[in-house]
């Protein structure tokens, strides 16, 4: 009996953060989705305009880009496995249902 008594009590504390779930999910979730998606295209275009040297884009000056340097150097590893990432046509079709 006390054990059913402990596990309800433990259920219905964690009714608010289910219900809090539930709630973004119906509400931002689509959103949070879409920001994360421009930022890493954003992502993507600022590190071609500061490493357009490798593929050859006179987009800036080289001393803008060296500028641009410390800001950028923790995100150069995701930004080569994103470039390198194999793709396949549904990466290509964002759709929504």
């Amino acid at each position: 009996m006390t054990q059913f008594l402990l596990r309800s009590i433990y259920k219905m504390k964690s009714l608010p953060k289910v219900l809090r779930e539930i709630m973004y999910g119906l509400t931002l979730h689509e959103m949070d989705l879409e920001t994360k998606k421009m930022r890493g295209h954003l992502d993507q275009l600022f590190m071609l305009i500061v490493f357009e040297d490798l593929v050859e884009l006179p987009l800036l000056p080289p001393y803008y880009a060296m500028r641009l340097l410390p800001h950028i150097v923790p995100a150069i590893e995701t930004w080569k496995r994103s470039l390198l990432r194999e793709r396949d046509l549904t990466d290509f079709v964002s759709t929504d249902l």
